[in-house]
């Protein structure tokens, strides 16, 4: 019961971080003139305006039913129009950078919080969750910063890499479905320590 009770909340968090991420993409968009999101309903926390049934709910299941070392999903993307936007250089860096920076934003929060609790509440299970979110969400600033289509860090590339270098980015999108799923089953298990390392840096905790 309490194992059943642990992954409800898990899931529950794992929505909201991602539903923050997805809206802080829209909240930057509509700040440099694009309210397509805004006009779709989309900057709400409402999860239901939001999940998408694979990757929010069932590839989250199914990671967690197979006892997966990390647990990660995603939701619908928010909408957006780069020809709408004030900065047309950089509005998609910026518009990109917006979702993984909301999940930063969430980890200082709850790892100042959980850094600085006291004592009283350290035998409780409160400390737990807090770990959890915390890591959570820096699992998903540094999963979406990858510069793999359609990952937020993909933006961040095709905005800074010199046009000579076309290339790649033709094979970036050519191919991404499978580069995306080896990042996720070869890669990304091994950046663990870089989440660690932030988790420990914020919390003053080992994990």
């Amino acid at each position: 019961m309490d194992e059943l009770l642990l992954a409800l909340f898990q899931l529950v968090v794992l929505i909201y971080s991602v539903v923050i991420h997805e809206v802080s993409h829209g909240l930057m968009a509509d700040s440099l003139g694009d309210p397509t999101a805004k006009n779709m309903g989309r900057l709400t926390l409402n999860p239901l305006k939001h999940l998408d049934m694979f990757g929010s709910v069932l590839l989250p299941l199914l990671l967690f039913i197979a006892r997966a070392p990390f647990i990660i999903g995603y939701a619908k993307p928010v909408p957006y129009n780069p020809q709408n936007l004030s900065d047309k250089k950089y509005g998609p860096a910026k518009v990109a950078l917006a979702g993984p920076a909301s999940n930063i934003a969430l980890a200082l929060v709850f790892g100042l919080s959980l850094r600085l609790m006291p004592d009283i509440f350290t035998s409780s299970l409160i400390p737990e969750l807090f770990s959890f979110i915390i890591f959570l969400n820096l699992a998903l600033a540094v999963f979406n910063l990858f510069p793999i289509p359609p990952l937020d860090g993909h933006w961040l590339l095709m905005t800074f890499l010199p046009a000579r270098f076309s290339g790649i980015k033709v094979f970036l999108y050519r191919y991404s479905l499978p580069l995306l799923f080896v990042f996720i089953i070869f890669i990304f298990p091994l950046i663990f320590p870089l989440v660690s390392f932030a988790y420990e840096l914020i919390t003053g905790i080992s994990l």
